[in-house]
């Protein structure tokens, strides 16, 4: 099944003064994606792709930016950056990065880059880590919840 999520648009995008690799292209638009953002960096400025090669929360760093869904993301390394824009969909969080609790119960909260799950090999953030624990207890109704409430949240 095609989603917007995996719909990737070719971008080549200065930000910092470099220029950026070009992600693969699909046919469709990431621009329109709600994704989380804070002060202006996607997930908080947390590393996507440090999650899965180091199961762990690790902060990104500006000197390694990509944009990706019209959206600022930063990375530990470049090897990581390369990772992501390489395949963006494989490590950006699922709901945009925005707590998949909330989507599952039809709102839309805050994601908490340090209280995370992956979860059949995807990514999703909770508000804190005590929602976390309540998200765990049931996580594939409460997938299944959220990705029928997203379209709607998205659209928001």
């Amino acid at each position: 099944m095609i989603t917007r999520r995996s719909l990737l648009s070719l971008a080549i995008v200065p930000v910092a003064g470099a220029v950026l690799a070009p992600f693969a292209s699909f046919a469709g638009d990431t621009a329109s994606m709600k994704i989380y953002t804070k002060d202006g960096v996607a997930i908080r400025g947390a590393d996507p792709v440090a999650y899965f090669t180091e199961n762990a929360y690790v902060q990104g760093d500006a000197a390694h930016a990509a944009e990706w869904a019209g959206e600022v993301w930063h990375f530990s390394s470049v090897e990581n950056k390369d990772k992501f824009v390489a395949d963006p969909t494989a490590y950006a969080p699922e709901f945009g990065g925005y707590c998949a609790y909330a989507a599952a119960k039809g709102g839309l909260a805050d994601g908490d880059p340090e209280a995370w799950t992956i979860h059949n090999g995807k990514l999703y953030l909770n508000f804190n880590k005590t929602v976390r624990t309540i998200w765990l207890e049931d996580t594939d109704a409460n997938i299944a919840l959220a990705e029928a409430n997203w379209p709607a949240l998205s659209a928001q």
